[in-house]
């Protein structure tokens, strides 16, 4: 058997290497008019485009990223692609141009997978920026820039990202991803709902194409639909993503196999998991490791920025344990203090710590979906916690808490989404009961995208939720996102607003920025 051989320039890849990287037959970089098969120009080539739902990278490495794009010119209608496996050829380049091209090679989109094509670069240099593009069916995509993490014992001296969460199509205009693209950002962090699984309605912003999902073809499509947006797909251009979930890529407030929903038993509710689970992989820059078994998909993962940041993604909604008290919120119930309930489950708890013990990083960022910290949501003597969020499993936070109080040395910074609207929070832990309570980490929320519509700068809960809670610096109820700068010595926190999605041309707001020292939790206003 004779070897296939990758090209990247100072190595050599073998088949054995090439398979274990994830990628496949590659040989030199054809033509980028270059057709696999007669069947695929007829079906593809004739004015519709293959790349309609652009390109994507994803979870940096010092050595290389993933790059992603899906064959779909018909992206609302199941993809159009034939049912046969087509060659995407793919290179990386040193400058937009392509004039010197640094790695190249041929993956393979399969029906299986919806057409999509995930291609974990290899033989990068460490902290630089590349340009990436795709060719198929005679047709080439976007080019895409990415780039490549700092080495893993070195410490630049500041990492530029965004986060953001909660964008319903429906809803709002992606208006904030406009503005976002034009930042000069390395990174962006994606904290969930990235799509809303309802069923169209009509007088809306924009309206979902088909029913509530439920089928691999609905999930497939909506996805594609939102990926159509111009501003989003612009900005999963610009520079490389780490993405998680939250509830809604599934089904609201999903918690494990349990729905909300009593005539889903845990076997349907498994089944509609797979199709979640696997359009999600389908259509994020994901690596090979995170490929769907069935109804599970192990999205927790850490990716460091050298020895400046450390990422610990996590994953709140596919081994926790059920939302005690009815969810919703209320005051807590005895279920919430249970030592048995979780949200992140025992195998990722303690996956967690491990992580940050290993750390080098001069700064560690929880990157995850629901709050952390335990606000009062009514005023008056009755107390009343989110149900759904870290409060509803108090047990479960107060381990986490902890351990961030014994190393303060970690610079353990929360980054959150879910809640459409903006806090900082202070957060809290007490040793013993009755004993003073300091401040452990700090958590930035992010609003949302699109989600709920046109927001204000304060609503009726605001002075409650301020009065109630006085580890809150900050709380704000306009869409937009979080645009953050971290130094060895400082975090600062950007709050991005617009004013409105209901309609196009908002402008962009800088609401409030917060710093965060090193060596010294909690954020103090800029």
């Amino acid at each position: 058997m004779c070897a296939v051989r990758l090209h990247v320039p100072g190595r050599d890849w073998n088949r054995r290497a090439v398979l274990k990287s994830g990628l496949f037959a590659a040989v030199g970089w054809p033509l980028l008019g270059h057709v696999e098969s007669a069947f695929a120009r007829r079906k593809v080539g004739m004015g519709d485009y293959p790349f309609s739902l652009g390109v994507a990278s994803g979870d940096p490495a010092p050595d290389g990223f993933v790059i992603w794009t899906r064959l779909a010119p018909k992206p609302l209608d199941g993809g159009g692609m034939p049912e046969e496996n087509v060659e995407v050829s793919w290179q990386v380049a040193d400058d937009e141009k392509f004039s010197k091209v640094v790695a190249k090679g041929t993956a393979v989109a399969t029906p299986n997978l919806a057409h999509a094509v995930h291609v974990e670069v290899p033989g990068l240099e460490p902290n630089r920026w590349y340009f990436y593009q795709f060719s198929a069916s005679g047709e080439t995509s976007p080019i895409g820039r990415a780039r490549t993490a700092p080495a893993a014992d070195d410490v630049p001296e500041r990492l530029r990202f965004a986060f953001a969460s909660c964008q319903h199509y429906e809803q709002g205009l992606f208006t904030a991803y406009k503005h976002m693209a034009e930042e000069d950002l390395d990174l962006v962090a994606h904290l969930g709902d990235y799509i809303y699984e309802y069923a169209g309605k009509e007088n809306a912003v924009r309206k979902h194409v088909g029913p509530v999902l439920d089928l691999l073809v609905d999930y497939r499509n909506r996805h594609a639909q939102y990926k159509t947006d111009e501003f989003l797909q612009a900005m999963h251009a610009k520079c490389p993503w780490i993405v998680t979930w939250d509830d809604h890529e599934f089904a609201n407030n999903c918690a494990g196999l349990i729905s909300e929903k009593p005539e889903e038993t845990p076997d349907i509710y498994a089944r509609r998991r797979v199709n979640a689970y696997r359009a999600y992989y389908e259509h994020m820059p994901l690596r090979d490791r995170q490929i769907p078994q069935g109804p599970s998909m192990r999205l927790y993962r850490n990716v460091s920025f050298g020895n400046l940041a450390e990422f610990a993604v996590l994953d709140t909604r596919q081994y926790r344990t059920d939302q005690p008290c009815g969810d919703g919120n209320k005051p807590p119930c005895p279920e919430v203090y249970s030592k048995r309930a979780t949200l992140l489950g025992k195998t990722q708890e303690e996956w967690l710590y491990k992580t940050l013990d290993k750390s080098q990083a001069k700064w560690n960022v929880l990157t995850q979906q629901v709050m952390m910290a335990r606000a009062d949501r009514t005023n008056g003597e009755v107390k009343a916690y989110s149900m759904d969020q870290w409060p509803g499993y108090e047990a479960n936070r107060q381990r986490v808490l902890e351990y961030f109080s014994e190393h303060p040395e970690q610079n353990n910074v929360v980054i959150t989404g879910d809640i459409h609207c903006n806090w900082v929070n202070d957060l809290e832990f007490a040793a013993a009961e009755g004993s003073a309570a300091k401040v452990v980490a700090t958590e930035f929320v992010g609003t949302s995208i699109s989600s709920g519509g046109d927001g204000s700068e304060t609503r009726k809960d605001t002075a409650g939720v301020l009065a109630e809670n006085p580890f809150v610096k900050f709380f704000n109820a306009e869409r937009g996102y979080v645009s953050c700068e971290i130094t060895p010595k400082q975090w600062t926190s950007f709050y991005r607003t617009v004013p409105f999605v209901s309609k196009p041309g908002a402008p962009l707001v800088t609401r409030k920025a917060f710093v965060v020292e090193a060596g010294k939790p909690g954020a103090e206003p800029v």
